[in-house]
């Protein structure tokens, strides 16, 4: 046998031996994320305007802007130091937190506010120290200047069933006083990828999605009911302030869609210029309720600067609504 022959035989074995390799789900890993609860101020319209209606104005709902918040921040490690960079779609969203099915999720929280806080998550696999809620665990509230370790579990009940996308959403937030915490800011989201479809050991988001983007309806009460203090917001900013929603044709698009607050967080999601796949149903409106959370698919077809809002009436008066772009 020659040497060239040879050679070949020998490149040949190792490109299927690392396809085989390349070809099997990533282990299960451990994902640290360090998370602060910190005091803030927020300003729901930053640009002051209205910049989907400009000549309409904010209304009674642009008298006063900027509120005191609280948020969940995302490091990059325990010294909290380095803030973790967040997009602008993210708005008022803590950081978005990633596993696959398999994965262990461990979250250590540092509460430097001035009450009690914890993080409770909707979906995963825990014990009663890491429910962060419901009083008796340990992480149920984490008193002002200390901290605890969450450790989730994204077991197969908190990953994609038979008929979800690769990936779908959960909720977390603060659970020791519930009914006033998601109103004071303290809410993020947690994604989960179906074994096997996740990117890389490093990377769990989904391989067959080349964009997710994460959409918050929500009401924030701030001023005990008065309608200049009902903000209605896309992930805390009203009319328009939300930036960052850019894709281009083509692409293939998750919108990841939850909502939180009270009775009148009913909302129909409405994305103008394109449509979406809901578990097999076609259509351009999802309906959320407080608490929901569902993941949908989209392929834009058509290139634009077009207007994502909710289509109760009331609330797109009120300024639940931006603008997210295709590219041509």
């Amino acid at each position: 046998m020659n040497s060239g022959y040879a050679g070949r035989i020998a490149a040949h074995i190792a490109f299927i031996i690392m396809a085989f390799w390349m070809s099997l789900p990533a282990q299960a890993a451990v994902r640290e994320y360090w998370v602060a609860a910190e005091k803030t101020s927020w300003n729901y319209a930053p640009s002051g305007k209205n910049l989907i209606k400009p000549d309409a104005g904010l209304g009674v709902w642009g008298t006063t802007l900027a509120y005191p918040k609280y948020r969940y921040m995302g490091y990059t490690d325990g010294s909290y130091s380095k803030a973790l960079p967040q997009p602008a779609w993210m708005g008022i969203l803590g950081p978005q937190i990633r596993a696959a099915v398999g994965d262990t999720i461990k979250v250590h929280f540092l509460n430097k506010t001035d009450r009690p806080l914890s993080m409770h998550p909707h979906g995963m696999f825990y014990d009663k120290n890491s429910e962060g809620a419901d009083g008796s665990g340990m992480g149920a509230s984490v008193p002002p200047g200390k901290s605890f370790t969450y450790t989730w579990v994204a077991d197969e009940a908190a990953g994609p069933g038979p008929a979800d996308p690769s990936s779908i959403v959960w909720l977390y937030h603060s659970h020791v006083m519930e009914e006033e915490e998601a109103n004071l800011g303290l809410i993020g989201t947690i994604v989960i990828t179906r074994k096997g479809m996740e990117r890389s050991a490093s990377d769990p988001a989904p391989r067959d999605v080349d964009q997710e983007f994460t959409t918050l309806f929500m009401i924030f009460n701030e001023e005990n009911g008065e309608e200049s203090g009902m903000k209605h917001t896309i992930n805390g900013r009203i009319f328009g302030n939300l930036e960052g929603y850019e894709t281009g044709l083509g692409k293939r698009v998750r919108w990841h869609v939850v909502a939180l607050g009270n009775e009148t967080d009913n909302h129909t999601v409405h994305w103008h210029g394109q449509t979406v796949l809901d578990h097999g149903r076609r259509t351009d409106v999802v309906e959320v309720l407080p608490a929901s959370m569902t993941s949908v698919d989209m392929i834009p077809r058509s290139a634009g600067n077009w207007l994502l809002h909710c289509h109760v009436d009331d609330h797109m008066m009120a300024g639940m609504s931006t603008r997210w772009r295709v590219l041509p």
